[in-house]
């Protein structure tokens, strides 16, 4: 035979909600809990949030602050020379991509790292060591917008 029939809620756990407004005999008629006139007492009756009463709200009545740069930022991928040595002549951010060393955005390459082979190296940016590194292996950088 099955228990699930047989549960139920521990006794005095559960009781009836209130039930106002319903004559006065219940305790809670007349005014229905909600006090005598006023906004409160209304159908529909709240505050909004921040309403202070016709007072000007603090979120008002404090100065405006900070700056977000996150619409203007420049967020380049970033690529070190000692990276570009499993590559093979020219190097573009598509090739890069291939690779999985970027997701898609502007490239710009820095330059720690070694490189020994001659490459051509087509990116948005070049940090100067990176420059040299790439002309001192005999490569070339192209800069692309």
């Amino acid at each position: 035979m099955s228990l699930l029939k047989t549960l139920a809620p521990k006794a005095g756990s559960k009781h009836a909600p209130k039930r106002i407004g319903r004559g006065i005999g219940s305790g809670m008629g007349g005014t229905a809990t909600k006090g005598h006139k006023g906004q409160l007492a209304r159908t529909g009756g709240t505050v909004r949030r921040g309403f202070e009463g016709g007072q000007t709200p603090l979120h008002r009545r404090l100065p405006k602050f900070g700056f977000s740069n996150v619409a203007f930022a420049n967020n380049f991928e970033i690529v070190n020379v000692g990276q570009l040595a499993k590559f093979s002549g020219e190097v573009t951010p598509e090739s890069l991509h291939a690779a999985g060393l970027i997701s898609k955005g502007a490239v710009k390459i820095l330059g720690n790292g070694e490189l020994k082979t001659a490459l051509t190296v087509k990116a948005h940016k070049f940090s100067e060591s990176a420059k040299k590194a790439i002309e001192a292996a005999g490569g070339k950088v192209e800069v692309i917008k």
